[in-house]
């Protein structure tokens, strides 16, 4: 077969798994828009807001290993049309949840949709990768990443417009009425993201049973090879075994976790800075195109002009500097370090997949099972900033400082939680992705 009918054999498929890749990311990255939106209608504290992420994120611990049994069983195609459906029903519990103003309710619906996406990522990751050349691979999930970040951008930015126009407001409103007129006002507010979800819960079925009858080839991976591939033989015989694949789950799980919080955070940020809710809704737009352009720069650059280990170490350094800027500084300065982070976050997962997988041979789709885990850090480190930052409010405040004043620099100090993150990211590009491999 010539190369342009391999192109013309693989392009479809390509464009259809970006597709996908696209209802993931819109789907993950309106939760900057939904923590604030939570917090007012149900009246939360931070931490409590923050479980929005959790909700969603903790999916992948308990689906990932099912999730490729799923796909085993019934294959890609069918696997990502489960996922698609089963996102569906995850959007439509959010209309029991509205009706009742119940906050279980809702992280229900996203844990539902979370399920969906464990699945969907766990067929559309290693098919794009399989689906053409090895050596090309690469080059086809940088497509998928900017398709993914740019519907996040998307994303953020329709229900940052659909749930948060107008929260200044209705905010103010809160503390002038009385307790009826509160919860008309509430109920009101949580009836608003009633049609979005319907709308998105037809979409997501519509694609579902599109996807079953899309031209997407069955693939499948090359076996594993039991031999060196360049760096260790693989004659270990349990997973345990590989240090270097360990800490690299460790990293890849802090690295989501300041992904989380440079994405979700931003709005309420920008609102506890004193940010109008007609500006600070854009704001989580400014963490992912960061993350887009320095992706897209990525491709460019690695492996020709810098390694995958150099990319880690500089980025995990920006991420250091760019955390000492936003507690160094204030106001709009504070929330475009809190932005640059989708500088310094772009280039983490592509590399650390590759540097903790290097030379597991038969265990490597064991080691990739626990990577897609990792992202599991998207449920438990924003939630720390969320009980640091009341904490600190707590503290303030019963010092004497104002209410609003405390607000702000409490949210503020919470992104000390960064620091420790960052430092394991960097250790693991210096040091921890060669602990016991052995050389050549």
């Amino acid at each position: 077969m010539t190369t342009t009918s391999q192109k013309n054999n693989t392009l479809v498929p390509i464009i259809i798994i970006a597709g996908l890749f696209f209802i993931f990311g819109f789907v993950t990255w309106i939760n900057g828009a939904l923590i604030p939106f939570m917090k007012t209608i149900n009246e939360l504290t931070d931490a409590q807001s923050y479980l929005v992420a959790s909700a969603s994120y903790i999916s992948f611990v308990l689906m990932a290993l099912p999730s490729s049994y799923i796909i085993r069983k019934v294959g890609y195609k069918k696997g990502m049309s489960l996922g698609l459906a089963i996102m569906g029903i995850g959007a439509l519990v959010f209309i029991p949840a509205a009706e009742a103003r119940t906050y279980w309710v809702f992280l229900t619906g996203i844990f539902i949709q979370g399920v969906g996406m464990t699945i969907l990522q766990t067929a559309s990751n290693p098919y794009i990768t399989i689906l053409g050349p090895m050596e090309s691979a690469a080059k086809r999930i940088a497509i998928m990443g900017i398709a993914n970040k740019t519907a996040g951008a998307l994303g953020s930015l329709i229900f940052g417009a659909l749930l948060l126009s107008g929260i200044d407001e209705i905010q103010e409103k809160l503390t002038q009425v009385s307790l009826d007129e509160k919860n008309t006002l509430l109920n009101e507010m949580a009836d608003s993201v009633v049609m979005p979800y319907v709308v998105m819960a037809i979409v997501l079925f519509i694609l579902a049973a599109l996807i079953t009858k899309a031209p997407l080839p069955e693939v499948e991976a090359a076996p594993s090879e039991e031999e060196t591939n360049g760096t260790a033989v693989t004659k270990e015989k349990s997973i345990f075994q590989f240090p270097h694949l360990w800490l690299g789950v460790l990293a890849l799980f802090v690295y989501v976790g300041v992904e989380v919080i440079a994405g979700d955070t931003i709005i309420s940020y920008g609102l506890a800075l004193g940010m109008p809710g007609e500006e600070a809704k854009s704001f989580t737009l400014m963490t992912l195109m960061a993350m887009v352009g320095t992706y897209a720069l990525g491709v460019f650059l690695i492996p020709k002009y810098m390694s995958q280990t150099f990319a880690l170490r500089a980025s995990a350094i920006l991420g250091i500097l760019f955390g000492i800027g936003i507690i160094s500084t204030t106001g709009f300065t504070s929330i475009l370090f809190v932005a640059a982070l989708g500088i310094a976050n772009a280039l983490v997962w592509p590399a650390i997949w590759p540097l903790a997988l290097n030379g597991l041979g038969k265990h490597t789709k064991t080691g990739g099972a626990l990577l897609v885990m990792a992202i599991s850090g998207g449920a438990i480190i924003p939630p720390l900033y969320g009980t640091i930052v009341d904490l600190k409010k707590e503290e303030l405040i019963t010092s004497g400082v104002e209410a609003a004043v405390a607000t702000g620099e409490a949210a503020t100090a919470g992104y000390w939680i960064l620091f420790p993150c960052y430092a394991i990211i960097l250790y693991y590009a210096v040091y921890g992705h060669k602990v016991g491999l052995k050389k050549k």
